[in-house]
């Protein structure tokens, strides 16, 4: 009899044992339905919020003489305060090396010329074996006057006149660089004709006071802080590009286009006519699209804001004139909002 009660007593022990696995496992894959349906739930609501979580962003501009520098701490103070993220403009060597900073990732936005860009994602002249396909645009922002500056003491009054003289054109593989190539080129010259000197606008500008170079190449809004810091104390000369020289290069660059250097500039007597590029902001095509149209908006919304001379360039209903790549989504809808 103990022996019957002792089997009936195991057996009911191991049946509860086998009901509490089997309640156990009900259990966990109730919580198991239940934590996927939350995580399906969060991963839908995640995939309809847009905001990034970027909080700081680097701005590369250029020199600090140039214009792009002048600008960059504007445009940095405008996208800090508009979207939150902390922003930053760094000192750099200008377009090219701006864009390469885009491609390894040492910064988020770049000031770059429209020519540059265009190489940049084609993969020419100093992109060439090494295209940016992935470099969109911002926008436009205003007209970079290539400026062909020397001193009346030098005595050059023509591309013609500097041939064997030392002449500032940029780092090689810059925009000044390839601007300086080509309107030497529609001149009948090459850089072999030139005693090239490369340096930036505020080594070229210090060059031209102390008579150590005859003239130098600078792209850049005017007016350039490095060239009216010259022409307070030397008397500036900007070479005109003349009409049939101009048509010749824009027929076969057509990123460029005809511009002037007004009268009252560092002092000038008279209009010099020449040939500029576009400035233009450029970001990869992988930057969030919030944080592109927050870019944007902060920047074309406030232009008038803006006490450098050539905020008055900046608007969104010019801003994507000329500008030869594709444009980031985030700022196209916000261009298509305006």
């Amino acid at each position: 009899m103990k022996k019957n009660k002792f089997l009936f007593f195991t057996i009911l022990s191991l049946l509860l044992l086998v009901l509490a696995a089997c309640g156990g496992e009900e259990t966990k894959d109730t919580e198991s339905t239940t934590d996927n349906n939350t995580t399906e739930g969060t991963t839908e609501e995640s995939s309809e919020e847009t905001k990034s979580d970027i909080k700081f962003l680097s701005l590369v501009t250029g020199g600090t003489q140039g214009t792009y520098y002048a600008l960059g701490g504007t445009f940095a103070d405008l996208i800090t305060d508009e979207t939150g993220i902390k922003t930053t403009a760094e000192v750099s060597q200008a377009s090219a090396a701006n864009v390469n900073a885009l491609k390894d990732g040492d910064a988020e936005i770049a000031f770059v010329q429209t020519d540059i860009a265009y190489y940049a994602k084609n993969g020419q002249l100093m992109f060439e074996g090494a295209a940016v396909e992935d470099l969109v645009a911002i926008g436009g922002l205003y007209p970079e006057t290539v400026q062909l500056v020397t001193t009346e003491k030098s005595g050059i009054t023509s591309f013609e006149d500097l041939k064997g003289k030392k002449v500032s054109v940029g780092a090689p593989g810059s925009g000044t660089y390839a601007n300086a190539e080509q309107l030497l080129e529609v001149h009948g010259l090459t850089m072999d004709d030139i005693q090239a000197q490369n340096l930036d606008f505020g080594e070229s500008t210090d060059g031209l006071q102390t008579g150590q170079i005859d003239a130098a190449f600078i792209t850049a809004g005017y007016p350039t802080a490095a060239v009216e810091a010259l022409s307070a104390t030397t008397d500036v000369v900007i070479v005109p590009v003349a009409a049939d020289k101009a048509e010749s290069l824009i027929s076969k660059y057509p990123y460029y286009a005809t511009d002037t250097v007004p009268a009252g500039t560092y002092g000038l007597e008279t209009d010099v006519p020449t040939v500029s590029v576009l400035a233009m902001l450029a970001v990869k095509a992988d930057l969030p699209e919030d944080v592109a149209y927050g870019i944007t908006k902060a920047i074309y919304d406030n232009a008038g804001s803006i006490s450098h001379a050539k905020g008055a360039f900046i608007k969104a209903e010019t801003a994507l004139d000329g500008i030869g790549i594709d444009v980031h989504p985030g700022a196209q809808k916000y261009f298509d909002e305006q």
